[in-house]
């Protein structure tokens, strides 16, 4: 593993935005892990701006989330399904059909999971993952 230390938030979310948007060049119908929450944000809106601006598209990449909450549907403002529809998806030219994120409304959790990682599976696994770091240290849930 590499470590790169930067000297703030801005340059972080630029260096990783720099290297989603290499791998989609390099590969731009590549699958690519996304994650929630507010560590990934300035990345999000960095890709967005980008998108924008014409430097990248989305419209090959198939995407798969991390987590979702149980018990909330999509629609709700506070899933995560809602979070990435409103910083990243609904501002881009992803395909609809090809990102995904687990079934939390499910009523069989596990077989659920199991369904998810076989979709991941048929997609030819992740290429590259983007994961935030909680302040206490934690990644996804």
């Amino acid at each position: 593993m590499r470590v790169v230390i930067l000297e703030n938030p801005q340059a972080v979310s630029a260096r990783a935005a720099d290297i989603v948007c290499r791998a989609i060049e390099a590969r731009p119908n590549m699958v690519l892990g996304l994650a929630t929450g507010g560590t990934p944000l300035g990345t999000y809106r960095e890709l967005v701006s980008r998108f924008q601006l014409g430097q990248v598209s989305f419209a090959q990449v198939t995407t798969f989330n991390l987590d979702e909450y149980v018990g909330l549907p999509a629609e709700h403002e506070q899933s995560y399904s809602s979070f990435m529809a409103t910083n990243l998806f609904g501002l881009c030219d992803f395909r609809s059909d090809w990102s995904f994120l687990p079934n939390g409304m499910s009523s069989d959790l596990e077989a659920a999971c199991e369904i998810y990682e076989q979709q991941i599976a048929a997609a030819g696994g992740i290429d590259l993952q983007l994961l935030g770091i909680g302040t206490d240290g934690h990644i996804a849930f």
